[in-house]
């Protein structure tokens, strides 16, 4: 039992969507550009998005690039996970040590392409020793298609402490949108310990 896997977030056990809150409805990016365009505020704001600079690589047709996970903390360099590499299955045997006690933030960095993409979410299921600890959902958001990197950090988390609370963790990470489009999901892990060694 100590060696299995998180559970993928399967489509009913995903945390409930918001009350009220319905998904809009898909535009392409040639229709938001159109839309109202003697609107002069409206116009302003679509460039402040950067439509005009829209990134479309032709060998590239995915929306959204997940490239790479970091653990944050204060006064300390970011540890990153590389997530472009082809073998993602090799992540659950590097786990991050984190500190227990310690206040620490995950960074996501990726790269949306082609069209604007809505409601993008992160998700993740972690256990111990084959047993459910915590479910997390995040509302990421909507990011338009530039070269550039985004990036987005998670709210602030505080490592469990104590002799209990030290050991192995196994994650399963989705990121997803409104859409329930999976962009990309993968397993890691952290180690929470008495110190960073």
């Amino acid at each position: 039992m100590a060696d299995e896997e998180p559970q993928a977030i399967a489509e009913g056990e995903e945390p409930e969507e918001t009350p009220g809150y319905k998904t809009p409805a898909m535009k392409s990016l040639d229709e938001i550009k159109t839309l109202d365009a003697e609107d002069e505020s409206l116009n302003k704001y679509k460039n402040q998005l950067g439509l005009q600079d829209v990134y479309a690589p032709e060998d590239d047709p995915a929306r959204v690039r997940v490239l790479k996970m970091a653990l944050v903390v204060a006064d300390r360099p970011d540890v990153e996970l590389d997530l472009t590499g082809a073998d993602l299955s090799t992540l659950k045997d590097k786990p991050f040590v984190i500190k227990e006690g310690v206040e620490y933030r995950m960074k996501i960095i990726f790269r949306c392409q082609h069209e604007i993409v809505t409601g993008l979410k992160y998700l993740q299921n972690t256990t111990r020793k084959g047993i459910p600890v915590d479910k997390t959902k995040v509302m990421v958001g909507s990011y338009p298609p530039r070269k550039d990197e985004h990036s987005y950090m998670t709210p602030v988390e505080e490592a469990p402490s104590g002799m209990v609370a030290r050991g192995h963790y196994k994650v399963h990470s989705v990121f997803t949108d409104d859409d329930k489009n999976k962009y990309l999901e993968w397993n890691w892990a952290f180690d929470i310990k008495k110190d960073w060694e």
